[in-house]
């Protein structure tokens, strides 16, 4: 009978010490870019899963799942992690969280050194659609539900919002006030969700006979102000701005009004997701809202579901939840309070 491999195996097939393993599937502390590949793919040919070897032996539940955001900074991620962990604490679980920074290296990282803590699940929005690492080959029979981002490996269940949509559904209503020089402004071409973003408002303006003009350099308000004063330098410059999302929106809002252009009488403006304290700047912002809050309630409660029925499926689940229109003052809308369509 053949016996199951174990860390120093992996450690001898790549060239490495045990030491170095177990650091690489901790996270505890970084390795080389090339040593990191050697594991892994040690790790792949010889199928090893201590997570699954450890759960085994120790004959117990860790009642623990882990969850990973990109980063903290857009409140966005924070209100869908603060809604996976009350779903956590609802079923007596604890919540294991960690961010990636978008970088797919580090996303791997953690998600197998939370295996080494015996997670039972993980909850993750992804790094950087297409470059993610996290696979069933790592996780075993783990499950994974990945939010707001799609996942390549199929067998993960997926959450996700109308971003295409939505987003067409705003550029109509900037079109219906009169605007036909409408500028998308992305925080990065990288990401799914902007991406979707763009996508609507490009069906939008081609369907209205309008020229797209969009700028994919807005991740700073450093590089905010250069792609501004380039649009507001151009021969026929926008008469209205659709930001992808909350940290766009900011930026794009800040630089407009330290330039000290009426907002919408010298540019209408509107974006994608709703923030805390959109409705009490001035002019208050119109934005579509996607649920934060109800994004990471169902991812949560989909792995749990996992969890209970102890079912792993070749094809996961696909949700798509809607959005809302919310209509203030920012587009050029008179409304005194927020008119939200769904």
């Amino acid at each position: 009978m053949r016996r199951n491999p174990t860390m120093k195996d992996v450690a001898r097939l790549a060239g490495v010490g045990t030491m170095t393993v177990s650091r690489f599937m901790n996270g505890t502390a970084s390795v080389s870019k090339e040593t990191a590949i050697r594991v892994e793919k040690a790790i792949h040919e010889l199928s090893y899963k201590p997570n699954e070897m450890a759960r085994a032996l120790r004959g117990q539940r860790s009642r623990s799942i882990g969850l990973i955001l990109p980063y903290l900074y857009d409140s966005f991620f924070a209100v869908c992690g603060h809604a996976v962990t009350t779903v956590a604490k609802q079923h007596g679980y604890s919540v294991l969280m960690t961010t990636s920074n978008e970088d797919p290296e580090t996303e791997y990282n953690q998600a197998a050194g939370m295996l080494q803590r015996y997670v039972e699940g993980l909850i993750v929005i992804p790094a950087n659609h297409g470059e993610t690492r996290l696979n069933r080959a790592l996780l075993g029979k783990i499950p994974l539900v990945a939010f707001d981002r799609p996942i390549s490996e199929q067998a993960f269940d997926t959450v996700l919002v109308q971003n295409q949509s939505g987003s067409k559904r705003m550029v109509h209503h900037l079109i219906e006030h009169g605007h036909r020089r409408i500028a998308f402004i992305g925080l990065s071409h990288d990401l799914y969700t902007i991406n979707a973003r763009f996508q609507g408002y490009r069906r939008a303006m081609l369907d209205a006979g309008l020229e797209v003009s969009a700028s994919f350099r807005c991740e700073t308000p450093e590089t905010t102000k250069e792609e501004i004063q380039a649009l507001l330098d151009a021969k026929n410059p926008p008469t209205a701005y659709f930001t992808s999302n909350t940290l766009s929106t900011r930026y794009v809002f800040s630089e407009l009004l330290q330039r000290g252009l009426n907002i919408p009488g010298d540019i209408a403006l509107a974006g994608f997701d709703d923030f805390e304290l959109a409705d009490l700047t001035s002019p208050s912002l119109t934005v579509v809202r996607q649920p934060a809050q109800e994004m990471g309630r169902v991812a949560a409660a989909q792995l749990f579901d996992r969890l209970e029925r102890g079912l792993i499926p070749q094809i996961g689940n696909r949700t798509v939840l809607p959005v809302e229109l919310v209509l203030r003052q920012s587009c050029g809308c008179k409304n005194k309070s927020a008119v939200v369509i769904p």
